[in-house]
């Protein structure tokens, strides 16, 4: 799915966010931004991570003092390295490195003992934008169209910013080539974030 599609999805969730948060006094929204460091676990793919990026949108409803729910719509880029043993089976030469695109969903827990900083887990669904149809030549999907994976990490709240670090592992079979191996998606997410409302 090409950059028109997502881009103005993305403007959408995020003006509809601003307006819900100006008539609910509980709720923030801002956006987002950073680096993926991501790799395919799996025995057709490399062990070496990989960088890509993510950009989107989030809000935070307070539930109490200390307890927040973060939903998110973020644009993910995962990459990461075919192994010799997948070139061999599929026969492809030039083919090394996997480019895989999500418009993600994550709904993530907070926990803040001060204000400061917030502890953070949930789950995440991925849609999966591009499937990589070259990877082999009779053009089938080589990756399924969705993906869950489950969240971890802390988020630092300076005044309007935000900045996370987070830890992901994939908890669904990613695999659609029809071999029996298991491919997840695993990485670490580390984002800056700006709070607008």
């Amino acid at each position: 799915m090409k950059t028109k599609f997502w881009v103005p999805l993305l403007a959408f969730v995020l003006l509809s966010f601003a307006g819900m948060a100006q008539k609910i006094p509980f709720l923030q929204v801002g956006i987002k931004g950073g680096v993926n460091i991501t790799k395919v676990d799996g025995k057709s793919f490399s062990d070496e991570f990989m960088y890509g990026y993510h950009l989107g949108a989030f809000a935070q409803v307070r539930l109490g003092d200390k307890w927040q729910l973060q939903p998110e719509v973020l644009f993910n880029q995962y990459n990461t390295k075919v192994d010799t043993t997948l070139s061999n089976v599929i026969h492809i030469e030039n083919f090394k490195n996997v480019k895989l695109n999500y418009l993600s969903i994550p709904l993530l827990l907070s926990y803040s003992p001060t204000k400061l900083i917030s502890f953070q887990a949930g789950p995440q669904f991925g849609i999966l934008l591009d499937k990589n149809k070259n990877l082999f030549e009779n053009g089938k999907d080589a990756f399924k169209a969705g993906d869950l994976s489950l969240l971890g990490g802390v988020q630092l709240n300076l005044a309007n910013f935000r900045v996370s670090g987070r830890y992901f592992i994939g908890l669904a079979d990613i695999n659609d080539a029809g071999s029996s191996d298991k491919w997840k998606n695993q990485g670490f997410q580390l984002s800056v974030g700006l709070r607008i409302i």
